[in-house]
Parts: structure tokens; C-alpha cells; sequence
């Protein structure tokens, strides 16, 4: 009874010039013979057997395995790669040779085959580009390794050198979490990493909603969380839920002690709560009262609703704020006659779409619970009017607004520097369209690039675009703020400000090589990639960016190999380095075109270490590796 295993790949038999061995449970001959007795129509199984034998010389190839079956009565194809299956493969390991570079720059930087703490300082400032390492700096690298029984006391010797440099200290980024950028401007100078729909663990359709992806966003550094508010069937009670669906909902407060529990677990800055609040004013009594007894003297409320500009990150350090506005469900109001009279392009900015973010903000909020207003830190809402009034900034208020991905491309071709000037003392969230039922994500550069301190990402959305936000968000020690370039802030002497339509200059240059990669034995099984042989690794290297920036590179294949070797250097020209990502994935190359995962990091260009640097892999969910790496070095010139 042998059991039938499909391959990956769909061939269980794929060809390769260097196929593993095969390792014998009893003897070949034994093995051939029994094959040969249920495969082979014909008497002369002696002479096919002998033949065999001898083509295989102790070990079995797939390759020769296939080219031998051509002899055989094709009707028993199947049973004789079954039979195969019995063996288990030996996968033949080499330990890969250092690059050369890495032995000339042990030369260069010690003396009679060791390194010193002042060898290994020199190196950190010569080659790696840290001008400020000190000989503690150096020493702490030392004692880092120590226990390695390669480590010597007289000093380093290149093996010890060699895993300082694949090792986590010598990551592309800084490893600490210290953070950097002067926290003390106001909010709407940042970019806030930003959930949409966080209760949710799957589609927008259909999955359950739970406090698990609230608590999963906040330890990874999200500091907005969005929480959608609907009355129960009897509209005596709040339920978490996204409106309209069949989402199952979650308790309110279950939702609020989640966020208290851990919302400084990753990061001591702000968290912000968006409501999508669809309540009445008597529900709204009753949030305003959970709000108050589980947060208590850890919620912001501000002193007065007249504000010029947000409190800073850091006066607002270990605090919650709320930020919603009443729905109009529940609001009777005039404005709808004007509404429903205009005729402009942007009459979709005053639906009821995303956010439950429709009508006159002052009608609206006279309607609203007292104290559930007074909770309110960040107001948000849409002034009555088109695009021009939606964007217009009063002097002695600020406020949050919300528009879709396809309203703010919409805004961004007409009103470009509107957005700008908006976004430098307001708060412009972005979140996906309705047509993303998969929890899909969407280009977050062409928010960014026009100010918008909020663009919302479905967290379980693992791809390409949630990958980029997860490497923005590494930057500034993962506190989940970053400050936004000066040139977003900056007013000129004629009140002009930057203008995001204009052609941009190349302002740096980032060149880098990709020599080599290793631990995905150690992280993987043996059989994640291919039944029958190691994997062909390949790699992706480019930029992701605003779109003069965004490029892409890829490696040779390297066939049959877990520790591949590259020796391939890339270059790219970067626009505005300030908001790039370097983008890194490898793949197991298949010549069906379904490439196998194995592995990816985007890494803000903005923090990007120079010199040979170890570069941690992730998983689809942004989970690091605890093994696998690509050693890579970069300058920029």
C-alpha cells in the first residue's frame, strides 16, 4: 500500500540536472526486481533489470527515472513513480564560500588573521557608514559574540567576522526602537499607521469580527484603529459590525478593553479610534459612558472645539483620542434638498460612503449626546459644498476628513496642491473602495505624496501593498508615526506649497549587490518547495514609490540550491527618497510561472544602512524569519 503524493509543481518528476539521491530501505536489486515484477509485459525483466542497475550505480535519478520508464507498458506509469516514493531523498548541503569582498575586507581590516575592537570600529565607519561608532560600539559587537566557540579572546577571526556581518546586529535598518524624528510638531505632520475595518479577520462580506485583529494591529504598531458602531436588533444596544453585511458582530466593549490592554504594548504614542458611528443620540449616551469607565484618565479630551492646530505626538504620549462624527440616519436635517440639487462632480463627497460621514457638520453635531461630543478629540466631517469647500481651511479649526481611494485620485488630478495645503494643518484619512470585498489594499504612495497623514489598510490583506505600509512603518524606531518630508510642509515666500504633478529631479542614487542567501533549511521543510529536489531561488529587487521611482530588477535563477549564491549588483534612481521602499522577494522559480514564496522585506529607503548589511526575510503576514537572510550591500551616490 503505497501512497499516491501529488507534487507542487504538478509534475512529481520535475527534470533537473543535479537531482538528489535517493536513499535505499533495502537493497537496489531487491527494489528493481519487485518494480520490475509489476511493471514490466515482458519475460527478459533480468536483462531491463541489469541495465537499470547499472544507469543508477547506487543512486536513482528522477530524470533517468522517467527516460527508463519509456520502455515500460505505459498503462503501469503510475504505479512505478509510486513505487518510487518510497525512498527518502538526501539533499546534498555545501557550505557556500564567503564572497570575495568579505575576505579582502577581513585582510584590509586586520592584522595577522585578527580583528580588534579598533579594526572592527574603523570597519563600522569606513565600510558601513556609521561615522559615529565609538570602540564600546565596537565592543558590544564583540561581546555579542562571545558565544561562539569561533570567537577568539585575542580578537575576531574571520569566522566570527563573517557571522557578525549575516548576524541581527548588522540589520539594514537600526535593530533598536529608538525614535529619532522630532515628535513634538503637530499630529497632522505625520503619517499615522492606519487600520481600516479593524475588527475584522477576513473579507468584507462575510468574516467573523473579533478583538484578535484589533490586538494583532496594535502589537504590530497600528495607531489607527476604526471601529464601525450599529445599533442591535432592538436598538437597545452597540454591536461592532461592518453594516449591511453578514459579518457577525463583536461586543463594543470587548472591542475598547482590547485597546486598552494593549495599545502601548508596541508604541507609547497616541492611539486614535475612528468611529463609523451609525448610533442614535441615546446610544451614542451609552458609548460616550463605556468610552469614559474603561479608558478613564487615559483618554484625551480636549479643552475647547476651537483649535488652530492638533496637540503633538508627544504631549499626547499614552493617550486615546476618539475621532468620529454622528451619522445622518438618525438626523433630521435640511441640507438634503441642497444636496440633491448640485450638480458638480463632487457631489459623491457629501454620501454616506466609508466613513457614515455625510451633511453639515454644525447641524449634525447640535443633535448629537452632549457627552458623547465632548469625547470627541478629532472631529470629523465634510463641509457642505464641492470639492473647493471640502478642502477649505478655517483659522481657527481643524478637522479630519475622509475620501476614498478613487475620490482622492479623482481630487489629486485637479486639486493637487489643495490637498497639500490641506493635509499641512488638517487630517486627510483615505480608505479602501467597496468594490475590495477581499480585503484587498490599494496604492498608498499617491496619499502620502499629497499629505494624507491616514491612509487606512485592510491589516488582513497580505500583499504587495500592505507589505509596503508594514516597511514605511519601520522606519522611526516602529512607533507607528512618521514625519512627513519638509517639502509637504513647507510654504513658499508667495504661499505656494509643493506641487505633487510637477516632474521631480533625481535626488540620490541607491546601488547595491545581492551576494548571497541562507537559512531557508532551517525555516522550511524540505519538501515546502519541491518534492524531488532543493529549490531555484530567485530574487526581486526594486523600488516602491512615487511612479517616476517605482522600478524592479531580477536575479538569475539559481538552480537546486537552499544556500544560493547571486554575486548581482542592482542600481536605481530615486526621485523622492523620502517616501521610497526598497522592495525585496524571493521566489522558487517554476516553469509553469507559479513561483513559490520564500520570503520578503521592504525597508524604507529613508533609514536604509550602507555598507554589507544582513537582511532579515518575512513571512506573507510580515512575520520575520528566524533564519533565512539575504547578505546585500548598498551605498547611495
Amino acid at each position: 500500500q503505497i501512497p499516491h503524493l501529488d507534487s507542487k509543481k504538478g509534475n512529481p518528476f520535475p527534470h533537473k540536472h543535479n537531482a538528489p539521491a535517493i536513499e535505499e530501505h533495502y537493497p537496489f536489486s531487491h527494489f528493481f526486481s519487485q518494480v520490475l515484477a509489476i511493471t514490466s509485459p515482458s519475460t527478459n525483466s533480468t536483462d531491463r533489470e541489469s541495465e537499470i542497475e547499472r544507469g543508477f550505480q547506487g543512486q536513482i535519478c528522477c530524470k533517468d527515472i522517467i527516460m527508463s520508464n519509456q520502455s515500460f507498458n505505459n498503462n503501469k506509469t503510475k504505479q512505478y513513480f509510486k513505487v518510487c516514493f518510497c525512498f527518502r531523498r538526501i539533499f546534498r548541503l555545501r557550505d557556500p564560500e564567503p564572497p570575495e569582498e568579505i575576505n579582502f575586507l577581513f585582510e584590509r581590516y586586520s592584522r595577522d588573521g585578527t580583528m580588534s575592537v579598533e579594526d572592527l570600529r574603523r570597519f563600522l565607519v569606513e565600510v558601513q557608514g556609521d561615522e559615529s561608532a565609538t570602540h564600546d560600539d565596537a565592543l558590544a559587537i564583540f561581546n555579542s559574540l562571545k558565544h561562539l566557540h569561533i570567537f577568539q579572546r585575542r580578537g575576531l577571526h574571520f569566522d566570527a567576522f563573517y557571522r557578525y556581518l549575516l548576524g541581527d546586529l548588522n540589520g539594514p535598518i537600526s535593530p533598536t526602537t529608538t525614535v529619532f524624528h522630532d515628535m513634538r510638531a503637530p499630529l497632522s505632520h505625520y503619517y499615522l499607521y492606519t487600520g481600516h475595518n479593524s475588527y475584522l479577520t477576513g473579507n468584507q462580506l462575510s468574516s467573523d469580527s473579533s478583538t484578535k485583529p484589533i490586538i494583532n494591529a496594535l502589537k504590530r504598531g497600528v495607531r489607527v484603529i476604526e471601529l464601525d458602531l450599529w445599533p442591535n436588533s432592538n436598538k437597545d444596544d452597540v454591536k461592532v459590525t461592518h453594516g449591511g453585511t453578514l459579518t457577525a458582530p463583536v461586543d463594543l466593549l470587548h472591542c475598547l478593553r482590547a485597546i486598552k490592554e494593549n495599545a502601548f504594548e508596541a508604541s507609547e504614542y497616541p492611539v486614535v479610534i475612528t468611529f463609523e458611528d451609525h448610533l442614535p443620540p441615546h446610544l451614542q449616551s451609552k458609548v460616550a459612558t463605556m468610552v469614559q469607565n474603561t479608558f478613564g484618565g487615559t483618554l484625551y479630551t480636549p479643552e475647547s472645539d476651537e483649535m488652530s492646530e492638533f496637540r503633538s505626538p508627544e504631549y499626547l504620549k499614552r493617550r486615546i483620542l476618539i475621532s468620529t462624527k454622528p451619522p445622518k440616519e438618525y438626523l433630521e436635517t435640511s441640507s438634503a434638498g441642497s444636496r440633491k440639487g448640485s450638480k458638480s462632480d463632487w457631489s459623491s463627497f457629501d454620501k454616506d460612503e466609508g466613513d457614515g460621514e455625510g451633511g453639515i457638520q454644525e447641524e449634525d453635531e447640535e443633535k448629537t449626546a452632549p457627552q458623547y461630543r465632548h469625547l470627541i478629540a478629532i472631529h470629523a466631517g465634510k463641509l457642505k459644498g464641492g470639492i473647493d469647500n471640502m478642502l477649505s481651511i478655517e483659522e481657527n479649526k481643524v478637522r479630519r476628513l475622509s475620501m476614498s481611494e478613487q475620490e482622492l485620485e479623482a481630487a489629486a488630478k485637479t486639486h493637487g496642491t489643495a490637498l497639500v495645503r490641506f493635509t499641512q494643518k488638517n487630517l486627510l484619512r483615505v480608505y479602501p473602495k467597496g468594490t475590495r470585498l477581499t480585503s484587498s489594499n490599494y496604492n498608498p504612495f499617491i496619499g502620502w505624496m499629497h499629505g494624507a497623514q491616514m491612509v487606512a489598510f485592510n491589516m488582513q490583506g497580505y500583499d504587495k501593498h500592505l507589505w509596503t505600509m508594514q516597511g514605511m512603518f519601520r522606519a522611526n524606531g516602529g512607533c507607528g508615526y512618521v514625519k512627513k518630508p519638509d517639502f509637504l510642509l513647507e510654504v513658499g515666500p508667495n504661499n505656494q506649497v509643493f506641487d505633487p504633478s510637477l516632474a521631480q529631479q533625481v535626488k540620490t542614487i541607491l546601488k547595491g549587490k545581492l551576494y548571497l542567501g541562507e537559512g531557508w533549511l532551517l525555516d522550511f521543510r524540505h519538501t515546502h518547495f519541491d518534492l524531488c529536489s532543493p529549490p531555484d531561488f530567485f530574487v526581486k529587487v526594486g523600488i516602491e514609490g512615487v511612479p517616476a521611482d517605482k522600478a524592479k530588477q531580477i536575479t538569475n535563477v539559481i538552480d537546486d540550491d537552499w544556500q544560493p549564491i547571486w554575486n548581482e549588483e542592482f542600481q536605481f534612481e530615486l526621485r523622492v527618497p523620502e517616501l521610497a521602499v526598497l522592495r525585496i522577494e524571493v521566489h522558487d522559480n517554476d516553469l509553469g510561472g507559479n513561483h513559490g514564496f520564500a520570503g520578503q522585506t521592504y525597508l524604507p529607503i529613508s533609514e536604509l544602512r550602507t555598507g554589507i548589511r544582513a537582511v532579515p526575510l518575512h513571512d506573507r503576514r510580515g512575520n520575520k524569519y528566524k533564519h533565512t537572510r539575504l547578505l546585500m550591500e548598498f551605498e547611495f551616490a
